[in-house]
């Protein structure tokens, strides 16, 4: 699922971020910039961040759990 509209940052790319080890929320708006524009994403953005720290790594949109692997960044 797209969560930031602005700058087209997904679920997915969010919580290959986390598994990857960024450190903090804001760590990943430097990287993904990701609620930098228009900041209607920000509270979508921390919470998918949040749990896919917790949960190592792994996204889980609409319920179900989908594993994650790490992806070099460009």
């Amino acid at each position: 699922m797209i969560v930031c509209v602005c700058h087209r940052v997904s679920d997915r790319d969010i919580a290959i971020a986390a598994s990857a080890g960024c450190p903090s929320f804001e760590a990943l708006q430097e990287d993904l910039r990701v609620a930098t524009a228009c900041g209607a994403c920000h509270d979508c953005a921390c919470e998918v961040f949040e749990e896919s720290r917790v949960a190592g790594g792994a996204a889980s949109p609409r319920g179900k759990t989908i594993a994650i692997h790490a992806r070099l960044a460009a």
